[in-house]
């Protein structure tokens, strides 16, 4: 199978330390869409801000290359790898 482009949007919140976290992943039809989601739940009560990125790989497998950052809203962490 040829590889796939999966579009997603990625909101965070924070706990109760503070700290951020991720809510609920969701995919996207494009990378328009993407960004224009991202937006929208970054100014969702309770966020702190959202990422859009992609991620290109073979579903068949479950082979993925790395996420690439398309635009961060708001408050998000710099280093998202430890999350």
């Amino acid at each position: 199978m040829a590889d796939v482009t999966y579009y997603v949007a990625l909101p965070f919140l924070q706990d109760e330390a503070g700290s951020p976290v991720a809510g609920a992943a969701e995919e996207c039809q494009s990378s328009s869409g993407a960004l224009r989601r991202a937006e929208v739940l970054s100014r969702t009560a309770g966020s702190i801000g959202a990422v859009a990125f992609s991620r290109t790989g073979d579903p068949m497998i479950g082979e993925f290359g790395d996420a690439q950052l398309l635009k961060k809203f708001g408050n998000v962490p710099d280093d998202l790898s430890s999350l």
